[in-house]
């Protein structure tokens, strides 16, 4: 037997994983600086609550079988699903609800270079309001969530999916032409203007004239909001559904305006997004030093989805986090933490009978809030220091017979290679800087 993962999964192992979890834990908190608490659904639904949900691509991606009960369930294929699922069922939950979720979901789907069966997703939703306060929040907490990581150059890439309705309805583009068009405009990144102009000017009942307007507001080349919106303005103000979304968009600058993002808030006619239940403001992330890895993070406003089992009106607005793209991105911008391993003292083992004195002094560090592992057994004390360097372990405490006798101990900082014999409570001192956990 060939003892290997799945075909399209993948093992995450210590070092990556570290990172990863500290990664997330920075998401954790801002999101709950911003007051959204963590929900946690099962990894199994039954299948009639997923099914229908995602057209027939996404039917056929699903993970579903009959369980021991001879009960029809499925693996999660998202996040979102789940969430009007928990609504319905929870009639009691308050109104605004805000949550976020980051938990794996399942898609039986062609593995590639990158794309994995099994994956990480991070949502965070406010649902239950349809305000510019609403929509501004998301993208205040995208901004912060970009802030912590270290990210300074990067775009929140905004539009309105009002403005891009109106713009077909200018031209004439209805029905299927009108998602055809969407479809196009979704990869524009991808395909390049020159193709984009070209699989565009083929959409059926779309003449030469169409195609220039479409062109001059999903291409417009102005950066500075205002500007921007002032420009579609001109071309599709006299739209009820139009004038409307751009009242939404001129509130929306406001609020980021005074929430001190605006200077990484760009309003792009071209983003599109390509799910269809979107009802109004969408956005994507770009980061500026590494436009190759594409979106990082992206959202919008979809109001007639979460209220689809509940059969109640549920506005919402939320972000979905690319984890692994922003890992990667992470990685690439040198942000990540270089720790291979959490614990920053190894306490080497001199001997076994001095075992208790080693495990005491770990007790001690423990206590004082340094995360401290002992070695496990008594090997030679150079093997242990190259196990705490290959570890990216900082500093080492060596107890011998002398140390043992005297109360002191062996003090090693592995960056600056140097060893000084000091008290247990001066090394722990140095290591946590004075500041000791409570």
């Amino acid at each position: 037997m060939k003892v290997q993962c799945l075909k399209g999964f993948r093992d995450y192992l210590p070092g990556e994983m570290l990172q990863k979890e500290r990664m997330l834990a920075s998401v954790r908190e801002v999101f709950e600086q911003h007051g959204y608490p963590p929900l946690m659904t099962p990894a199994l639904e039954y299948a009639e609550v997923l099914t229908g949900k995602y057209g027939d691509e996404g039917e056929m991606l699903l993970y579903r079988f009959r369980d021991n009960g001879d009960r029809d369930v499925a693996l999660r294929y998202d996040l979102t699903v789940p969430l009007a699922r928990v609504l319905a069922e929870h009639g009691d939950i308050g109104m605004p609800f805000r949550r976020y979720q980051i938990a794996p979901v399942w898609r039986a789907e062609k593995p590639a270079r990158g794309r994995f069966r099994e994956f990480m997703q991070c949502d965070v939703d406010l649902i239950g309001v349809d305000t510019a306060a609403a929509d501004a929040e998301m993208l205040v907490i995208g901004a912060a969530v970009m802030k912590r990581f270290g990210i300074e150059s990067y775009r929140l890439r905004i539009n309105h999916r009002g403005l891009l309705t109106a713009l077909c309805r200018l031209v004439g583009l209805e029905g299927e032409a009108e998602s055809d068009f969407l479809r196009i405009l979704d990869k524009l990144d991808k395909i390049g203007e020159e193709k984009f102009r070209s699989e565009v000017s083929a959409i059926s009942g779309l003449d030469a004239s169409g195609l220039d307007r479409v062109l001059e507001v999903v291409l417009c080349e102005l950066q500075e909001p205002r500007e921007v919106i002032s420009h579609i303005t001109a071309v599709l103000g006299e739209d009820d559904q139009a004038r409307e979304a751009i009242d939404r968009m001129s509130a929306i600058l406001d609020i980021v305006e005074a929430s001190g993002i605006a200077s990484v808030c760009q309003i792009d006619p071209s983003i599109a997004r390509g799910l269809s239940y979107y009802t109004g403001l969408v956005y994507e992330t770009f980061l500026d030093d590494l436009p190759q890895v594409g979106s990082v993070m992206s959202g919008g406003r979809y109001n007639d989805l979460v209220g689809m089992f509940s059969g109640k009106d549920l506005p919402a607005i939320g972000i979905s986090l690319g984890i692994d793209r922003l890992f990667y991105a992470l990685g690439e911008l040198d942000l990540l933490s270089g720790e291979q391993q959490p614990a920053k003292v190894l306490v080497v083992q001199f001997s076994e009978e001095l075992a208790s004195a080693s495990f005491a002094a770990a007790a001690k560090l423990r206590q004082s809030g340094v995360d401290t592992l002992v070695y496990p057994k008594d090997a030679k004390v150079k093997k242990q220091l190259q196990y705490a360097q290959k570890s990216g372990i900082p500093f080492v405490i060596v107890i011998g017979e002398e140390e043992s006798r005297s109360g002191t101990v062996q003090f090693r900082d592995m960056d600056a290679g140097s060893q000084e014999e000091i008290s247990l409570e001066s090394a722990i001192e140095k290591i946590t800087g004075g500041q000791k956990s409570s």
